[in-house]
């Protein structure tokens, strides 16, 4: 009989068990009658209950039993104490009834109890409260009587309700935890899966019950050993009750079977778990060498153009993309296996290694095989890269030598050859790449092989192959045809600077012999104090103009070369109709002005010639000093030198041009007109020499 089936009853407090002892050790049952009508079935009941709770051992020492009739009938209190003699009669010892004080005194004579006792089975005394304590010790009483033993029914009541609710759940629990332990012990493989399906889980949580008892023991040890008020207070569920050692025997055996439990779900989950690894780890390998490894081997081309390879690259980044999420559960397999490792389960360590190679290996392998491709990708994106660069230099090298030279100068010209210059070598430097990158995508293709997985690529790769010199080759072509060009446009732009520079020198010939022209005209003005100036003046003048000469010549020269020049590039020269005229009209100019100064200066040096002879005393030679020829030929030179001086010089344009400035003229004129009046004084004195005597 379970508390819960008679809750209703058992609350009504119709008898209890406080704990309480008499003298023998016997168990004291209290039944508490009141003055509303006692039902004698529910009092039935409940000492049924109450007296199913004690151990056999505890029964035989008897019970001694207080019937409270102090708030009760006579009448009541008597059907009570016989109807013990029905429910309990071998086990009460003494009954001890509780009168009201100067209530039942007549009553006693009418039925006396202890007259009965081989009748009922047992002693029955009526006794006052107050001196119950004859019979029974005062600590072993309640304070209803006077005692100083605690005990709340309802307390106790709901402590017998959690006990009994673990009893039935730990035992239920006990029998499923055994039955899933034996049978994880003695069935093979099928039951055990069999049982894992039908009996795995418990109906109970074991945790919960676990917890649930191990509150209760330590209720019921704080109940045992707390007093209260300084006193013992005795639990009505002790020892002697079962109630404490039936807790912990349960718990110990709950604990044992849970143990072997959670050993048999972590087996099973360990199984379950390895078994789940092994069908992912065949999902990762059966699509890595399959679907996988057929994506990879379907493509093995590099493209023929930059975005040829793109577009396989896309498509390899969508075949990575796959991959990736393979590769992803491959990680964490790898991390559940390595778990399961650290776990130590000698008898699992061969597959689960064995699990790990196979899945690594493949893994690994296909990885690789990514890497390779997308390498190889990479490389021929980077080839033809470069070979659409190196394409497009030599379009734009094509097409500056295709367009025809027409530079306004030698400088413009020499940036274009610069600029030639720059772009093949640039192509020199684009097809030197070209060749490096096309030698490391042969290389790669060349071991493509290895990954192949059986598969003949000899054809792809040899049409691989072929594209790849192909385009190298035809690069080499260009670039030889655009060598070609470049060296007969150098040499024709190198003519084209000479050209320039003939006509630069040229016509800074013809502006030199203006300077020097120039020059002659405004510096080249003195002629001398006296013959021996004058003639280092003429020596310096023949010098000037064999300067002047050179010049010309070299004039002449540079055009002679520009009119080559212009032959062999089918051109006009400029200076033909411009430099060569200066040049001979500057020429001409300078030879006119030039003979103009050579007669100034011969007819000088023959004036101070002259001039000198006579101013000088020669007495060896009287009659050649007093010759008046030479007198009047000194002054006709004299005065056609002065009339020189006021002449120009008029070329043949009919232009006129005077030597230096007026001012210059004039001085020279000025030192001539005086050495003229010396010579006039001169010869004076030769003509009247007493005029001279007497002056002296």
């Amino acid at each position: 009989m379970e508390a819960s089936v008679i809750l209703p009853i058992l609350k009504k407090k119709l008898a209890f068990l406080s704990g309480g002892k008499d003298r023998r050790s016997g168990l004291i049952l209290t039944i508490p009658l009141c003055l509303e009508q006692t039902s004698m079935d529910e009092l039935s009941v409940t000492l049924d209950y109450l007296l199913s709770i004690p151990s056999e051992k505890c029964k035989a020492r008897g019970f001694t039993v207080i019937v409270d009739g102090r708030k009760s009938q006579w009448n009541v209190v008597k059907t009570v104490v016989l109807m013990l003699q029905n429910v309990v009669p071998a086990e009460v010892s003494l009954v001890c009834v509780v009168k009201p004080d100067e209530f039942w005194d007549k009553k006693v004579t009418h039925f006396c109890f202890w007259k009965e006792k081989d009748r009922l089975g047992f002693e029955v005394i009526l006794v006052s409260a107050n001196k119950l304590t004859r019979y029974i010790e005062p600590c072993q009483l309640t304070e209803d009587f006077g005692g100083s033993l605690t005990y709340d029914h309802m307390d106790w009541l709901n402590k017998r309700l959690v006990f009994e609710k673990f009893t039935k759940e730990s035992t239920s629990l006990l029998d499923e935890l055994t039955l899933i332990n034996n049978g994880s012990d003695k069935g093979n493989q099928q039951e055990k899966e069999r049982s894992v399906d039908l009996n795995f889980l418990p109906s109970v949580d074991p945790e919960t019950v676990l917890q649930t008892g191990h509150e209760l023991l330590s209720e019921l040890q704080q109940r045992r050993f707390n007093g209260s008020d300084g006193g013992v207070s005795w639990s009505p569920m002790d020892d002697e009750l079962l109630a404490q050692p039936q807790v912990m025997k349960l718990l110990d055996s709950l604990r044992e079977q849970y143990t072997r439990y959670q050993e048999v779900c972590r087996q099973r989950s360990k199984r379950t778990q390895l078994e789940e690894i092994q069908q992912k780890v065949m999902q990762v390998v059966n699509w890595l060498e399959g679907p996988g490894s057929e994506q990879l081997r379907a493509q093995w081309g590099i493209g023929d153009s930059i975005r040829a390879s793109q577009a396989l690259q896309q498509k390899h980044e969508e075949i990575e993309s796959q991959h990736s999420e393979w590769f992803a559960v491959y990680v964490e397999l790898n991390q559940q296996i390595a778990a399961l490792l650290n776990a130590g389960d000698e008898e699992d360590l061969v597959e689960l290694k064995s699990l790990q190679q196979q899945l690594s290996d493949v893994c690994y392998r296909q990885a690789s095989q990514l890497e390779f491709r997308q390498n190889l990708l990479q490389a021929a994106l980077e080839f033809h890269g470069v070979a659409q660069d190196l394409s497009q230099q030599l379009d734009g090298l094509l097409g500056m030598l295709c367009v025809d030279v027409a530079p306004a100068d030698g400088a413009s010209i020499q940036q274009t050859l610069k600029l030639l210059e720059e772009k093949l070598k640039s192509v020199d430097v684009g097809l030197q790449g070209l060749r490096e990158k096309g030698q490391g995508l042969l290389d790669q293709i060349s071991n493509q092989a290895s990954w192949a997985y059986g598969k003949d690529v000899t054809i792809e790769n040899k049409e691989n192959v072929d594209h790849i010199q192909g385009v190298m080759e035809d690069m080499q072509l260009r670039k030889q045809r655009c060598e070609d060009m470049v060296d007969v446009r150098r040499l024709k732009m190198l003519q084209m600077v000479q050209l320039f520079k003939c006509e630069e020198d040229a016509a800074q010939a013809v502006e030199w012999l203006s300077e020097l022209l120039d020059a002659l005209l405004k510096t080249h003005t003195r002629l001398g104090d006296d013959a021996q100036e004058t003639k280092v003046l003429l020596e310096k003048h023949r010098k000037f103009v064999d300067v002047a000469q050179s010049t010309y010549d070299y004039g002449r020269q540079l055009l002679q070369a520009t009119v080559v020049l212009c032959q062999s590039l089918r051109c006009t020269s400029r200076s033909s109709g411009d430099t060569l005229p200066r040049l001979n009209r500057v020429w001409k100019q300078f030879t006119i002005a030039s003979e103009e100064r050579v007669h100034r200066l011969e007819m000088a040096i023959a004036f101070h010639s002259n001039a000198e002879k006579i101013l000088q005393d020669c007495p060896e030679e009287p009659e050649t000093v007093n010759d008046e020829e030479q007198f009047d030929e000194i002054e006709a030179v004299g005065k056609s030198l002065l009339d020189r001086l006021t002449v120009p010089v008029v070329y043949p344009d009919g232009t006129e041009q005077y030597f230096g400035s007026p001012s210059d003229m004039a001085s020279t004129a000025e030192h001539i007109r005086d050495r003229m009046k010396l010579v006039s004084l001169k010869r004076q004195q030769m003509r009247h020499p007493e005029m001279v005597s007497t002056e002296s």
